[in-house]
């Protein structure tokens, strides 16, 4: 089975051949041997990493509790940096110099912009630029909260944040009551939004630079299109997220991919927030 996902395809123990066909995806099990495990346990967790016959020891391979634990510390590092820049960074009034703060916004967006696209390509998933992303987003979501919190009314951060655990919550509930299955032509279909919206914003960034943007991502009329756009395509790559964690499981992976899970699902948790801020900024603006 084979991920259009970049993030999830550059795993080769993803996509080993050998698993049973479920609907028009492949797990492992379901009463077969998983590809390089025999039937006698003692002989698991032979062979090196990449190599046929390869397969982690049990200790080592991925589980709901890696998955939870890599994803808690990614989370705790965004929001620790998100924090220590809202203190940091000097209040903001009428005449207050929001140069710092408007720095701080932009660094920490080409940081994290940057390390996601190294973590999405790269072929052996690094937990430090994982952290490293993390650390960058978190510097970026504090100032633009400050940001959002001095300039619309109604507490649109606290908001967003209850938001964007409850879409989480939500779609979690969905995927697993519902039985929610993850068909090929979704993935590209995603991914594919994704790369849109990615594209877009750049478009955007480089038109504001001459002094020509059109507000595709602001809190306006056109800017709620786009925001609304980001919510749902958030909430599909989520649903992507915790298909990769069921069928990472299934196929035994090795306990490192937690981190790419890790990953993933900070990017759609950020990506739901941000959409939400402005959404709410939008509705509570005077």
């Amino acid at each position: 089975m084979q991920s259009n996902n970049p993030v999830f395809r550059r795993s080769s123990e993803f996509q080993r051949n050998g698993a049973t066909a479920h609907g028009d995806q492949a797990y492992a099990g379901n009463g077969s041997p998983y590809a390089g495990y025999g039937s006698d346990p003692s002989t698991w967790g032979t062979g090196a990493p990449g190599q046929p016959g390869y397969a982690p020891a049990a200790q080592d391979r991925m589980t709901i509790d890696s998955v939870v634990q890599k994803t808690g510390l990614t989370l705790a590092v965004v929001v620790v940096a998100a924090m220590a820049t809202w203190i940091m960074t000097p209040e903001i009034t009428a005449y207050a110099d929001l140069s710092g703060l408007m720095a701080a916004a932009t660094i920490g967006s080409l940081g994290a912009f940057a390390l996601s696209m190294v973590n999405s390509f790269k072929r052996a998933v690094s937990p430090a630029l994982v952290l490293a992303f993390a650390a960058f987003e978190g510097v970026a979501l504090g100032a633009i909260s400050k940001l959002f919190n001095a300039q619309f009314e109604g507490n649109v951060v606290q908001g967003a944040v209850i938001g964007t655990f409850a879409a989480f919550g939500g779609t979690l509930a969905a995927y697993k009551f519902l039985n929610i299955k993850v068909g090929d032509k979704f993935r590209r279909g995603v991914m594919a939004a994704v790369f849109g919206m990615v594209g877009l914003a750049v478009l955007e960034m480089v038109l504001s630079l001459f002094g020509a943007g059109i507000g595709l991502f602001g809190v306006s009329g056109l800017g709620m299109l786009t925001a609304v756009a980001g919510l749902v395509l958030g909430v599909f790559m989520l649903i992507l997220d915790f298909d990769f964690v069921e069928q990472g499981i299934a196929n035994r992976l090795p306990e490192r991919e937690s981190w790419v899970a890790a990953f993933a699902m900070t990017v759609s948790l950020v990506w739901i927030y941000t959409n939400l801020l402005r959404i709410l900024a939008f509705f509570n603006q005077d």
